[in-house]
């Protein structure tokens, strides 16, 4: 047996990337949600909502993307035990959340940068099927409807067209989450945040996860959000999740739109 000495021309190097379409539907935009009400129904409802393209018990229903709230305190939920104030799932899945990506169980999530950064304690989280993308979100196809009480709806983006050079929370590489389109504010004022609130929220490309900050997204409009308001008591659980999902499947103009790279 005899080998070849491999030559320059026979490597291919190349920062080209390939980009798909994000949702099972082959299309890179999602305009039906269904839960399901098993899943919502079993321990596994406490703790977050899978979210299908069409009705949960159909052959053709796949998870597109999972819901979850996040407390730090444990609200929103509720108690493991009576006995043992503040642990529940909420605080359970924050927990999580900070130590995969903050890596320091001491730090909290901040939302925006510069002179408008606002620390949160409490976020809820978009987390993709991994089934359906590749290696990460392709940044700048991220464009989601919001809608609130009334006729309140609220279109955002990740800000990487803005910021073109990548942001890092610990190892994993982040972007803001901002009201605009197409990776940009536009000519939106702010740049695309919440005066007082920061951004609305934290896009992880490489991890296929949104975290949404309840405040930016609690005021009205005028003041840049949809009235969406969380629940901060320990009362039944899911409830913040539901509120999530219906201010992205509650609109008859309803859209999140995503590819992967």
């Amino acid at each position: 047996m005899s080998f070849k000495k491999l030559d320059p021309e026979d490597f291919l190097v190349s920062s080209d990337s390939i980009v798909n379409t994000l949702w099972s539907t082959d299309t890179p935009t999602l305009t039906t949600f269904f839960t399901s009400s098993t899943q919502i129904g079993s321990s596994a409802g406490t703790y977050y909502y899978s979210v299908y393209q069409t009705g949960s018990t159909l052959s053709n229903a796949e998870v597109q993307f999972d819901i979850a709230y996040a407390d730090s305190l444990g609200s929103g939920s509720v108690l493991y035990n009576n006995a043992v104030p503040g642990v529940s799932p909420t605080k359970t899945i924050y927990g999580q959340y900070r130590s995969m990506i903050l890596e320091d169980e001491n730090s909290s999530f901040t939302f925006g940068k510069g002179n408008n950064i606002f620390t949160g304690s409490n976020f809820w989280v978009i987390n993709l099927e991994r089934a359906r993308y590749k290696q990460s979100i392709f940044p700048g196809s991220l464009n989601l409807k919001l809608s609130g009480s009334g006729i309140q709806s609220l279109f955002l983006t990740d800000d990487s067209l803005d910021n073109p050079v990548s942001q890092f929370l610990g190892s994993t590489r982040v972007y803001q989450l901002i009201s605009g389109s197409n990776g940009t504010a536009g000519t939106l004022s702010g740049c695309g945040y919440v005066a007082g609130s920061g951004s609305y929220g934290l896009v992880f490309p490489d991890l296929g996860t949104i975290l949404l900050n309840p405040v930016a997204l609690s005021g009205s409009l005028s003041a840049g959000g949809i009235g969406l308001n969380v629940s901060r008591s320990f009362d039944a659980p899911g409830n913040n999740n539901k509120r999530l999902f219906f201010a992205i499947s509650g609109s008859s103009a309803s859209t999140f739109t995503l590819n992967s790279q």
